[in-house]
């Protein structure tokens, strides 16, 4: 079996979780990795023991790495993503692939032009009950849906947006939506038909940011449902994430990674098992503190990449499929500035 080496661009607090899910992956290896802030690459390097360099280029120079993965501020993400596609290496990049379409877009085309690959990472879609949700509406148990809905009520302290990245217009690309529901808006466009349609209110209401604190659109899918964005940072102490869809036989809402509702007009044998698995709220992690979630699902969204390098398939979340989450909400930023209906396709 091929191992392959990974190197981490940005050592910053999600690029912990990059090398906890190497780790995990029995075929994976975490060689080195590198930030502008050389304390802060020294000091991932050493509780992974690995080489720490100041620079992506130094790592794009070393032959024991494969892969690369972009865990710096997401206005950062596309330099080094090229650069290694250049260099002849795959990448798997954080959420958002990055703040612009246009960045987005030579991200992809470098890597179609080399051959190398571009993946994404939203962990949310290898939740267990994300799977089984997926299952429910594919096999068109809701019937006509007729709603989908996310809702993120979250909170973050002064502190968290003081002296950082975030929260800004150059580095973050956006606020509340951009940085933490982009999450949510994702599994919108994992499971439902893409957006026709949105109008959309934002504000900064809670922080002294100069992005949105809070957001809300209203939407039309290409199926003819309608569904809501609400997302927000300033709704304390912060609350569980919810999703929730409904139709002409079915109703199904999930909080965090758990169902408080999961009914059909065609009940199932299976159904009151899900209930019962999924039935106790589990998650919780992010609504008021970035640190407070698992690797878990990392592990699983990296071992979904390799598997599709080793296989030579389409990686479930290429660049072009993590880009939808990104086009949404940059719609709903212009309907907001604008006041008006934005469309999408």
């Amino acid at each position: 079996m091929k191992t392959w080496n990974f190197g981490i661009v940005g050592a910053g607090l999600i690029a912990d979780f990059h090398a906890k899910a190497i780790a995990d992956i029995p075929n994976a290896k975490l060689t080195c990795c590198c930030d502008k802030i050389p304390d802060r690459a020294n000091k991932l390097a050493a509780k992974y023991d690995v080489r720490a360099f100041e620079s992506y280029e130094e790592i794009l120079k070393s032959d024991d790495v494969d892969i690369v993965t972009i865990a710096t501020p997401s206005g950062f993400h596309m330099e080094p993503t090229i650069a290694a596609a250049e260099a002849g290496k795959h990448v798997l990049c954080e959420k958002p692939l990055d703040i612009t379409l246009e960045r987005i877009d030579a991200m992809t085309q470098a890597h179609n032009k080399t051959g190398t690959r571009l993946g994404g990472i939203f962990p949310y879609r290898f939740n267990d009950s994300q799977t089984v949700l997926r299952e429910a509406i594919t096999s068109g148990r809701f019937g006509v849906i007729t709603y989908a809905g996310i809702y993120v009520p979250w909170w973050r302290t002064d502190e968290y947006y003081k002296d950082s990245w975030h929260g800004t217009w150059k580095l973050d690309g956006g606020g509340a939506l951009m940085n933490q529901s982009i999450h949510m808006v994702d599994m919108l466009c994992d499971v439902m038909p893409p957006i026709e349609s949105l109008q959309a209110y934002t504000g900064t209401l809670g922080h002294k940011i100069e992005a949105e604190d809070t957001a809300v659109a209203v939407l039309r899918y290409t199926n003819g449902a309608l569904g809501v964005i609400y997302g927000t940072t300033a709704s304390y102490p912060g609350q569980f994430r919810r999703f929730e869809i409904t139709g002409t036989k079915g109703t199904v809402i999930q909080v965090e990674n758990s169902f408080t509702v999961w009914q059909f007009a065609d009940e199932k044998p299976q159904d009151q098992d899900i209930r019962e698995k999924y039935g106790q709220i589990e998650g919780g992690g992010g609504v008021s503190d970035p640190a407070a979630i698992t690797h878990d699902n990392h592990t699983r969204n990296f071992k979904a990449f390799l598997d599709a390098l080793e296989t030579g398939e389409d990686f479930w979340i290429s660049g072009t499929e993590a880009r939808k989450a990104v086009e949404v909400i940059l719609a709903i930023y212009k309907s907001a500035k604008e006041q008006t209906t934005v469309k999408l396709n």
